[in-house]
């Protein structure tokens, strides 16, 4: 991916090296307690994570950078730094193309990048945990070792194998803006932990389709593709999908358990994405049973 030398995003904060990353302002008084169970039994989930949403008096994150001095990262991981904060400019830039261009205004997340563990909107994080974006405080979390394991691990090495995870992340913004985050979240406590499951596959394998989308226009508004970068990122689809991360790890699959979608089913949304460019060609939830 062609990404040194341009423009890095203004939403990228850096906690690595801080113990626990974030500040709460303030406490959980009693009335923000019963708030988040509130909501917790009108939308499902966990109440503890629902206390992001009691903002400004109840439990407000600061997403700064406390900075930490000591903290001296090696000449990779800096590398890693700003190849995620280029990449996240670039979805930046797209997304507000693509939003504008249906009427809409795109507000851009902010993006975490942590060591070992920090707090989000979402409640706590760690590095086990992987990537992942909270719409509570509209923030994508990263602890940048995820992308060695990625390739150590999962077998997906490359340079865009990693953008396609930031873009997925990002993908999963794209919902919260439009909404569709909400209303899979809202039939928790009205279907069954089975039909949930298939609901949570759907919404993942739009965000796997925005990741295609996003590297269609990115390419054509910047020119950032190398000679095998989509394969790179169906690559890094194929390595954590379901099936095949259920079978490494206890050896048989599950189905009624995919939360995801199976190796088949990531690469080829986000190959759909792709060939596409197309926000509103990616409804998984009309084409999938």
């Amino acid at each position: 991916m062609k990404w040194q030398g341009r423009k890095k995003s203004k939403n990228t904060i850096d906690r690595r090296g801080e113990s626990g990353g974030g500040r709460r302002k303030g406490g959980f008084t009693l009335v923000g307690i019963l708030i988040a169970f509130a909501l917790s039994f009108i939308l499902g989930g966990n109440p503890l994570n629902y206390l992001g949403l009691v903002t400004g008096v109840e439990n407000s994150i600061e997403l700064k950078s406390r900075g930490n001095e000591n903290y001296k990262p090696s000449a990779r991981e800096e590398q890693m730094a700003n190849f995620v904060s280029v990449v996240q400019a670039d979805t930046e830039d797209v997304w507000a193309k693509l939003f504008k261009e249906h009427g809409m205004v795109y507000k851009d997340p902010k993006l975490v990048m942590f060591t070992s563990n920090t707090t989000s909107g979402c409640g706590k994080a760690n590095s086990a945990t992987g990537p992942f974006y909270c719409s509570l405080d509209e923030t994508i979390y990263i602890d940048l070792s995820f992308f060695d394991e990625l390739k150590s691990r999962f077998g997906a090495p490359g340079d865009f194998a990693m953008a396609y995870v930031i873009a997925h992340e990002v993908g999963h913004h794209v919902q919260h803006l439009l909404g569709t985050t909400d209303k899979v979240h809202s039939q928790a406590r009205k279907i069954s932990k089975k039909e949930y499951n298939k609901l949570s596959v759907k919404l993942e394998l739009q965000a796997d389709y925005y990741a295609g989308v996003w590297a269609k226009n990115a390419d054509e508004m910047k020119n950032i593709l190398d000679e095998g970068d989509i394969e790179e990122a169906i690559n890094a689809a194929n390595a954590i999908g379901d099936d095949r991360l259920q079978k490494q790890a206890q050896g048989y699959v599950v189905p009624d358990a995919f939360t995801h979608g199976t190796s088949k089913q990531r690469m080829e949304w986000f190959k759909k994405g792709y060939e596409s460019g197309d926000p509103l060609k990616g409804n998984t939830f009309e084409v999938l049973d």
